[in-house]
C-alpha cells in the first residue's frame, strides 16, 4: 500500500481512527469511516491494479490512482459501487477546459460540484428532487465529500498550502446532485451529443448559489426567466467577469414546475437559451470604462438551465468561476 494511504486494523477504535487521519491531515474536519483493509478489499473489488493511474491533478500534480480513489471513497462513507461516479467525475477534472489549478488555488470560493445523469440516478439513490442541494440523502453527500477529499488529500488543495481561498464555502464539504428528467428538455450529456439512457456526470467549477424566484409565481415563460436573466447579469457586474475576454458558461437549476411552464408555454431549449443570451443589461458605470454589454455567454448554447429539485417555484442560479472555468461531461467508467 502508498504509505500517502494508510489502511487500519479491522478493531481499531473509532476515536483513534479519527485521531490518526487527522494526524496525517487527511481530514476534510468532519468524521471520516476508517480505511480498513476489508473496506478497501470491497471498495477495489474486481476494478483493476490499486496503483493504476487515471491522470494527475492540479495544483500539486497528485496521481489519481484507483487506491487513492478507493482510500477517499472509503472515508467519504461511499459504497463500492459509488466508485466509478466518484472517479469520473474526477478524472474530468484533469481537462484542461476545467481549469482545476484555476478552481482549486484562487483566492475566490469555487468548488468542484457534481451533476449526476442517467439511470444511475435511481440506482444509486441519488436525490434528484426535494431538497436536492442540501442535506438528508447519502449517495449525494457522500459522492460530493469524496471528491471534495480528493482535491484535498490527491490534488493537494489544503488550506494554506495550495487552497488559497479568502472566504471559501460550504460547498467544499460536499456539492453533488443529480439532473431530473424532463420531456420538455433534453439532458445536460444529450445536448452534448451523448447517447440518451447511458450513465454521465458533469463537473462545475461553481463559486455558490443563488436562490431565484419567479414573478408572480411563473405565469408565463417571460416571468420565468427575467429573474434569471437577473442574477446572471448581476453575478457578471460584481465579479470580474466584466475585465474577462470571454464570458462563463451560464448554469441555473429549475424545478419541473417552472420547466412545465416553459413548456406548455412553448419554450424548448433552443428559445430558452436565445432569451437569455440577449438579456444582458449592464450596470450604469460612473467610472472610465464603458458597461459591458456583451451577451450573458459566449454562446446561447452555453446556456444550461438543469431540472431538478422538488415541488415549488424557487430555482437556484450557479454562477461558475469567474476566473475561468468550462464544465465538463463524461461517461460514467465501467470496470
Amino acid at each position: 500500500m502508498n504509505e500517502d494511504y494508510p489502511l487500519f486494523p479491522q478493531d481499531i477504535s473509532w476515536e483513534d481512527a479519527q485521531a490518526e487521519l487527522e494526524s496525517l491531515d487527511l481530514s476534510d474536519g468532519l468524521p471520516m469511516v476508517p480505511p480498513t483493509l476489508d473496506r478497501f478489499d470491497a471498495m477495489i473489488s474486481d476494478r483493476g491494479a490499486p496503483d493504476q493511474s487515471f491522470g494527475h491533478l492540479m495544483p500539486l500534480m497528485g496521481d489519481l490512482t484507483l487506491e487513492a480513489v478507493a482510500f477517499n471513497c472509503i472515508l467519504a462513507g461511499c459504497r463500492p459501487e459509488e466508485l466509478p461516479v466518484v472517479l469520473t467525475a474526477a478524472e474530468a477534472c484533469t481537462d484542461d477546459a476545467f481549469n482545476l489549478l484555476g478552481v482549486l488555488s484562487t483566492t475566490g470560493t469555487p468548488t468542484v460540484a457534481v451533476c449526476v445523469h442517467g439511470p444511475q440516478v435511481a440506482g444509486l439513490g441519488l436525490n434528484a428532487g426535494s431538497n436536492v442541494l442540501g442535506p438528508g440523502n447519502r449517495a449525494n453527500a457522500c459522492i460530493g465529500r469524496a471528491v471534495s477529499l480528493i482535491m484535498r488529500n490527491v490534488a493537494g488543495a489544503k488550506p494554506g498550502v495550495a487552497d488559497m481561498a479568502t472566504m471559501g464555502q460550504p460547498g467544499k464539504y460536499t456539492f453533488c446532485f443529480a439532473e431530473s428528467a424532463h420531456p420538455g428538455f433534453p439532458s445536460l450529456p444529450e445536448r452534448r451529443g451523448f447517447s440518451a439512457g447511458e450513465n454521465y456526470v458533469t463537473v462545475l467549477g461553481v463559486s455558490g448559489t443563488a436562490e431565484v424566484l419567479p414573478i408572480s409565481g411563473g405565469e408565463s415563460p417571460e416571468a420565468v426567466l427575467q429573474p434569471i436573466a437577473a442574477a446572471m447579469n448581476s453575478s457578471i457586474d460584481v465579479s470580474s467577469l466584466t475585465r474577462k475576454p470571454e464570458r462563463n458558461e451560464q448554469i441555473f437549476l429549475m424545478p419541473p414546475e417552472m420547466a412545465d411552464i416553459l413548456a406548455k408555454g412553448g419554450w424548448d431549449l433552443s428559445r430558452v437559451q436565445d432569451y437569455l443570451f440577449n438579456a444582458r443589461k449592464p450596470y450604469a458605470y460612473d467610472g472610465e470604462d464603458d458597461p459591458d454589454d456583451r451577451p450573458l455567454a459566449p454562446t446561447a448554447e452555453d446556456i444550461h438551465p438543469i431540472v431538478t429539485g422538488g415541488v415549488g417555484v424557487k430555482m437556484t442560479h450557479l454562477p461558475l468561476w469567474a476566473g475561468g472555468s468550462r464544465t465538463v461531461t463524461r461517461a460514467v467508467r465501467t470496470f
